[in-house]
């Protein structure tokens, strides 16, 4: 294990079937978003995955726990980070299921199979670009910034690699929300379901997610609310269920 991990890097447990992942505590590390979204999509047996923007692969290999998924694909724009998830991957010893490509998410349309994923799953960089970056370059700055791709460039990637009625599964910011149903309708990813997910119950959504299916047609439902803290500071029981842990 000693010759995955390197000095500057750490494991966190994933308290998921015994899942670990390396992370650099000075670059972008994964938060509650990401295992939101692992529990939001819903993966059948022996379904094709593609996660989008993968970060250090943090959702490949939650999916890889908590499904059945047969082929897991992480796409991932910075060479380091792709390393980074890569050595998780082995450290997992997931490589029969889970796979991460060193590539932009703009040219995957033209590298991979297109129409034949049952889920692709996102957690984009919520920030719109020209923002005043003091380093557009960095891990954290791709991670958080619309710097190496934009929204519709994610979206238009989704519908590419979706067979038809396939599902997708993204968590963003809310005040892109109608850019994101116009962008999904635009490439047939009909919006089925959204939920919102506040701080707590005396504040406003901060993130939501949302499920689409290509071709689907027009129904779009609103789940519960999901909380992430009590009024005294503590996770909910619903954030408590989903970590699987006293988190």
């Amino acid at each position: 294990m000693n010759n995955l991990i390197l000095p500057h890097e750490r494991v966190d447990d994933l308290q998921c079937k015994g899942l670990r992942l390396i992370q650099n505590p000075k670059g972008f590390c994964f938060g509650i978003d990401a295992v939101l979204l692992s529990n939001f999509a819903q993966v059948k047996t022996n379904s094709k995955v593609m996660d989008l923007g993968t970060g250090t692969g943090i959702i490949p290999i939650l999916l890889a726990g908590k499904t059945d998924a047969k082929e897991i694909v992480g796409i991932e724009i910075q060479e380091e980070v792709a390393n980074m998830a890569n050595r998780s991957v082995k450290l997992n010893n997931l490589e029969d299921r889970v796979k991460i490509l060193n590539e932009d998410l703009k040219e995957i349309p033209s590298k991979v199979e297109n129409y034949t994923f049952d889920v692709v799953v996102s957690n984009p960089p919520y920030m719109n670009s020209g923002g005043g970056l003091l380093n557009p370059e960095s891990m954290k700055a791709i991670s958080r910034h619309e710097v190496k791709c934009n929204l519709e460039d994610v979206i238009y990637t989704a519908f590419k690699m979706l067979k038809d009625r396939g599902s997708f599964y993204m968590i963003h910011r809310p005040h892109r929300l109608v850019d994101i149903i116009y962008l999904c309708r635009k490439y047939k990813l009909e919006p089925k379901r959204i939920r919102f997910i506040h701080p707590n119950k005396n504040k406003k959504p901060n993130i939501f997610l949302i499920e689409c299916t290509k071709y689907g047609r027009p129904e779009l439902k609103f789940m519960d609310p999901l909380y992430v803290y009590t009024e005294d500071g503590q996770y909910t029981e619903e954030i408590h269920n989903i970590y699987g842990r006293d988190a």
